[in-house]
């Protein structure tokens, strides 16, 4: 078993190993993260061309896929941080603008890893698979997909105003796993993201949380200062933009002046052919 990534630069190893040996090859380093304590510690996982597109925004081209290149590498670390955490975070229109069959579980995106994947869970101390939270302030989403009716993947929807009655409507009842919960909006149904991430982790006992978007809902958290990690792949890709274009970019609908933005600190730089893949800490008091 060889390699999938080659690690040019590690500046703050791990303590403690955390991956099982055979993750650890083919990750090429180990990879461990902290607790908080009093929330849940929060990774986001993106992609990105090389001019900072995260979305092509073409039906059936909307995916992080498309932007990777369907990148072997990029969809083994997908699956490494969905198998290290506890819960995996996205938007409503993020599980709209994927195929319906799609999971968020390890596995799903690089399935050669299954085994090792389980054994690394078992490990932890972890359930079979992360609980898969869904947001939305209006829930427009279908609740036929698979991840929904999965009765192996636990699932909870996070709403407000609206959207509970949306989902009652859609069937949410029928769910394999009902956990349906209303937290107050804001005037565009938008939920705090202390607010959730509060409920997670005194109702679901959630410690380490992988957000996966989209761009609307990591600005909101970014926006909110309650995002630890960033590791973004960044694919040897162009796709541009038009003035009237809708091509989101990793972080969307919000802006921060520069003395607000936050500054993040490098903490590894891994290679596999043209694909790079970094990863980040939020530095405090920046």
């Amino acid at each position: 078993m060889s390699a999938l990534a080659h690690t040019l630069l590690e500046l703050e190893p791990p303590a403690q190993p955390s991956l099982t040996p055979a993750l650890r090859e083919l990750y090429d380093s180990d990879l461990a993260f902290p607790k908080r304590g009093s929330r849940p510690y929060v990774i986001a996982n993106f992609v990105s061309t090389l001019d900072g597109v995260a979305s092509f925004m073409i039906p059936g081209q909307s995916s992080g896929g498309t932007v990777s290149g369907c990148d072997p590498t990029d969809r083994f670390i997908m699956g490494l941080l969905r198998a290290s955490v506890d819960a995996v975070i996205v938007g409503a229109n993020t599980v709209q603008d994927v195929n319906p069959d799609d999971l968020w579980i390890p596995e799903f995106t690089y399935p050669e890893a299954k085994q090792l994947y389980a054994e690394y869970r078992r490990a932890l101390g972890k359930p079979q698979y992360p609980l898969v939270v869904v947001v939305s302030g209006k829930m427009r989403v279908d609740l036929k997909r698979a991840v929904f009716r999965r009765p192996d993947v636990p699932t909870v929807l996070i709403t407000a105003g609206a959207g509970e009655t949306a989902l009652l409507k859609g069937g949410a009842s029928e769910m394999p796993w009902p956990h349906t919960r209303r937290l107050p909006g804001d005037l565009n149904g938008f939920v705090s993201p202390a607010t959730i991430l509060n409920l997670l982790h005194s109702e679901f006992q959630v410690g380490t949380l992988l957000h996966e978007g989209g761009p609307t809902l990591l600005g909101q958290f970014l926006r909110a200062d309650q995002v630890d990690e960033l590791f973004l792949t960044v694919a040897p890709q162009v796709a541009g933009r038009l003035p009237q274009s809708n091509r989101p970019g990793v972080v969307q609908g919000v802006e921060f002046s520069p003395p607000q933005a936050p500054w993040w600190q490098l903490l590894s730089i891994k290679q596999a052919r043209n694909h790079l893949y970094l990863r980040y800490r939020r530095k405090t008091g920046a």
